[in-house]
């Protein structure tokens, strides 16, 4: 492991901070009870220094320029969260890690991307408000994903495998077999009582388990 950064570190006080903002704490104590931080009065002292907090009557407080920084870190970690949840289904005990390593290197163009990707979700996977972004303003409802499973896919409608994400790495040899292969166009026959794909001249059944770990993005 290698050493914190100062940079992380002011980065996980901010993402503190509004974590305990969110369950109705900004008490200067409770900030220092829940962080793990080696030298707190240090960071404290570097939070308002650099004006992304102020300590104000034994409360810890946001600057405007502070819940900006916060709001992007949290935004950017609980997107990350849903990505791995959703699309690589990871088990819950690693996905926080691995989410938390993301947000530090996930750029604003990026994130608009995943976050558009994933249909513009409200909530993280363990139900956490998503703050909004720009891409989220330009829709006053939460629009259908750009990229779907094929068992959310719309029946009689045409689209293109964007990727296939097995539980049984020897699926892929079988579906490839099948013509079913990222990049594919396919055609959505039925759902029941099985997943029916016409994929060129051929009609092609699958399990519902198969089904849910192919990804498929609609061709208009």
């Amino acid at each position: 492991m290698g050493t914190i950064t100062d940079k992380e570190r002011i980065e996980e006080a901010l993402e503190l901070i509004w974590v305990l903002n969110e369950d109705g704490h900004n008490a200067l104590n409770r900030f220092k009870l829940s962080s793990d931080d080696s030298d707190i009065t240090s960071l404290i002292g570097t939070l308002t220094e650099r004006k992304l907090a102020l300590v104000n009557e034994g409360e810890i407080i946001f600057s405007e320029k502070g819940k900006e920084i916060a709001r992007g870190l949290i935004r950017r970690q609980r997107l990350a969260e849903r990505l791995l949840s959703d699309v690589f289904e990871m088990p819950d005990d690693t996905i926080l890690n691995d989410a938390c390593k993301m947000e530090h290197i996930l750029s604003e163009e990026l994130t608009e991307s995943v976050c558009t990707f994933l249909g513009h979700p409200p909530t993280c996977p363990h139900g956490k408000p998503i703050p909004r972004g720009e891409c989220c303003k330009k829709f006053k409802i939460e629009v259908t994903p750009v990229v779907t499973r094929l068992t959310d896919f719309e029946v009689g409608a045409t689209g293109r495998i964007t990727f296939i994400v097995p539980s049984d790495p020897n699926r892929i040899n079988k579906l490839n077999s099948l013509g079913i292969t990222a990049g594919s166009v396919i055609k959505f026959l039925q759902k029941k009582p099985s997943y029916v794909l016409q994929v060129d001249e051929t009609t092609v059944a699958i399990d519902p388990e198969i089904a849910k770990e192919i990804y498929i993005k609609k061709v208009l």
